[in-house]
């Protein structure tokens, strides 16, 4: 149960109710003071609304978002009562009365007598609603505030003190959200918020001053009220001094803290022939990404990951290598899971070694706006996804889909573009033309910090394979327009131009990635040039089930002039998504479609290798995550994959994962 007090300027009392049991909510409200001149004087950096817990009494530490504003109230200075004592014993005439704020609110005799008749019959009014804007208006009546009880002398004097000068905020409904009578402590917050008004007039006024029968009645309200008036003034002390405790103690101004944990069991049954099934594995990926702001709209990522995923250069200790399902080098496989990176165990610049959860930075980037509708990033550490939407609501490497499959497009991986390590150096811009149209563009460089090209290992292929340089090596310029023809659709267009180094494609998500012109006289050290082609689509029937999906062709052409080779791949994917099934924030999936598939080769190409019995790959799957609360979730899952590889040889695979997401 909770009420609501309001506090004008100078209310720095209603922070007193702030022990260390109650929560607090501030929010900016639009000041109206008793006359113009005062209305000039902007005082509304001081008005703020508390929310304030039923138990006043708890002797709980507890305080939790306390803001800098929270503390800031009237500088943390208490009503000084010696000038109205002065005025008091004087004996000089005083015939001061506060003009009413011109725009005040007006009550009809009817209206009034219609609060009156509610609150003695203890009736509450709740309304959740606020002003268009959010904030909160002045009130110029405690009559107006209906859940006060209107029956003794005190409120009569309060009122009196409020009409005329205005010192009590309400809500626009004209109640304190409550659901019962002003208490006590609440009724002596309101008093003291009168209090410190009448002396900031008092200390203000030039001609005309306080009316010493207002003065009388403050006077007699404060005894009444003495001790409640005390406490909550001790309450601020201890609020401000456990405020300035965490100040001194914060990590940052700038920054804060995001972080993610990932635990998965992976298990598979099938492969290829003759291959057993490998043991169920345990995994992890834990990420800390620091976020930092230096004008509040642009924003630096600085991102720290570990996993203890396998596969290095020959993919040894992968599950998909145990199944015979990935390719001859780096262990691309349609058997990948979401949260794998796409060269797990292994630095792809250099082809030096990483250790089972090692350190890396594998996000750095600044995003800034330059104007209204355009934002440009540029980063060392960086991947298309930072800067594309995803459209799908399958993505979510932690919370939704399990596969590699079925997180993304695959032509916003083409060229390591998610290769969960921060591969490329990019830089790039956000252009929203309307709140239907968004146009994002990026130039990735992978070894843009390495000045030249390391001897080679392999015919044409060196010690650094995908080149060197911020033009020299592996690059890609990728866009993606995005459009919303309604609230239920979404709609994302990609387009990404290519050249690597060696002959790869760069996505992980087949192990026809490697060599992805396949032929007798066509090796590793074939430079290629891609152009891909991506549409994804997303259609909400309703807030709880949506279908989605995408389509996706490569088209992969010799770069080297050596060979007269190209090939074309093809995916597509369909799925149901469904929110807040059984509970509120589960979330499930059902994915069906092709995986990555070469569907043409011309010239020196091949569409497979030798023995291979070409038959087109299909992937199925299914997860359902458990939100456990707001910082857990548990999420089940497993897909199959039909003819794994585009080979009919190969047994019907099934992964199973059971994943459990930290974040915080």
């Amino acid at each position: 149960m909770k009420k609501y007090l309001l506090a004008s300027a100078g209310g720095a009392s209603f922070l007193c109710l702030l022990t260390s049991s109650i929560c607090v909510q501030a929010a900016p409200v639009n000041t109206i003071t008793a006359n113009k001149q005062e209305s000039e004087r902007k005082l509304s950096d001081n008005n703020f609304a508390i929310e304030i817990s039923n138990n006043l009494e708890s002797k709980s530490d507890n305080v939790k978002n306390v803001n800098e504003t929270d503390i800031r109230i009237n500088n943390g200075k208490y009503t000084d009562w010696k000038n109205v004592q002065n005025l008091l014993n004087s004996d000089k005439q005083i015939t001061f009365t506060a003009d009413k704020q011109k725009n005040n609110k007006k009550l009809t005799q009817k209206q009034r007598a219609e609060n009156v008749n509610q609150a003695n019959s203890n009736q509450t009014v709740v309304d959740e609603t606020t002003t268009a804007s959010g904030e909160i208006e002045q009130v110029t009546s405690v009559s107006q505030l209906s859940d006060v009880q209107p029956t003794d002398w005190a409120f009569q004097a309060l009122q009196s003190l409020v009409e005329r000068y205005g010192c009590i905020a309400g809500y626009p409904n004209g109640t304190y959200r409550g659901n019962r009578a002003m208490t006590r402590y609440e009724f002596a917050a309101g008093l003291n918020a009168c209090l410190e008004r009448v002396n900031e007039l008092i200390a203000t006024a030039t001609g005309d001053l306080v009316r010493k029968q207002d003065l009388e009645a403050l006077r007699r309200l404060q005894e009444e009220f003495s001790a409640e008036l005390a406490t909550l003034r001790g309450r601020v002390d201890n609020l401000e001094a456990r405020t300035a405790q965490l100040e001194a103690n914060q990590f940052s101004t700038t920054t804060k803290l995001q972080g993610e944990a990932i635990f998965a069991a992976i298990g598979a049954t099938g492969g290829a022939p003759g291959r057993s099934d490998p043991n169920i594995i345990l995994t992890n990926r834990v990420r800390l990404n620091l976020n930092t702001s230096f004008t509040g709209k642009d924003l630096l990522i600085t991102g720290l990951q570990a996993y203890n995923f396998l596969g290095g250069l020959d993919g040894r200790g992968s599950v998909q290598e145990s199944l015979g399902l990935a390719s001859p080098l780096l262990s691309a496989s349609t058997a990948r899971t979401s949260f794998e990176p796409l060269f797990p165990g292994i630095d792809a610049k250099t082809l030096s070694a990483r250790g089972a959860n090692s350190v890396e930075l594998y996000k750095l980037l600044y995003i800034f706006p330059v104007a209204d509708k355009l934002t440009l990033f540029a980063g060392t550490s960086a991947e298309v996804s930072d800067a594309f939407p995803a459209i799908l609501p399958f993505a979510g490497e932690g919370q939704e889909s399990i596969s590699r499959f079925g997180t993304l497009n695959p032509v916003l991986r083409v060229s390591g573009g998610t290769s969960g390590t921060g591969l490329a150096s990019a830089a790039g811009f956000i252009f929203n033309l309307s709140d239907a149209i968004d146009l994002r563009a990026l130039y990735g460089s992978v070894n843009a910090n390495i000045p030249q090209n390391a001897p080679d290992i392999l015919p044409s292929v060196s010690g650094t394979p995908l080149g060197s340089g911020i033009f020299g090596g592996s690059s890609v310029v990728a866009a993606q327009l995005t459009l919303k023809p309604s609230k239920s659709i979404d709609i994302g267009l990609n387009y990404a131009n290519s050249y690597h180094e060696i002959n790869i494609l760069g996505t992980g998500l087949t192990s026809s990635d490697i060599f992805a012109l396949s032929g007798a006289n066509i090796g590793l050290g074939i430079p290629v040039k891609l152009n891909s082609f991506g549409g994804t689509v997303n259609f909400r029937f309703s807030d709880q089930l949506a279908l989605s999906g995408y389509g996706a062709a490569i088209f992969v052409d010799d770069s080297s002039g050596r060979v007269n080779a190209s090939s074309t791949f093809t995916s597509w994917m369909v799925g149901l998504h469904l929110k807040d099934l059984i509970k509120k924030g589960n979330t499930a999936g059902i994915l069906f479609g092709q995986p990555l598939y070469r569907t043409d080769a011309d010239g020196d190409a091949n569409l497979a290798g030798a023995g291979v019995q070409r038959a087109t790959p299909y992937h199925l799957e299914a997860y359902y995550k458990f939100k456990v609360n707001d910082n857990v979730s548990i999420t089940p899952g497993a897909f199959v994959l039909f003819n794994p590889e585009g080979d009919s040889r190969n047994d019907t695979t099934t992964v199973g994962v059971l994943r459990t997401t930290f974040t915080f």
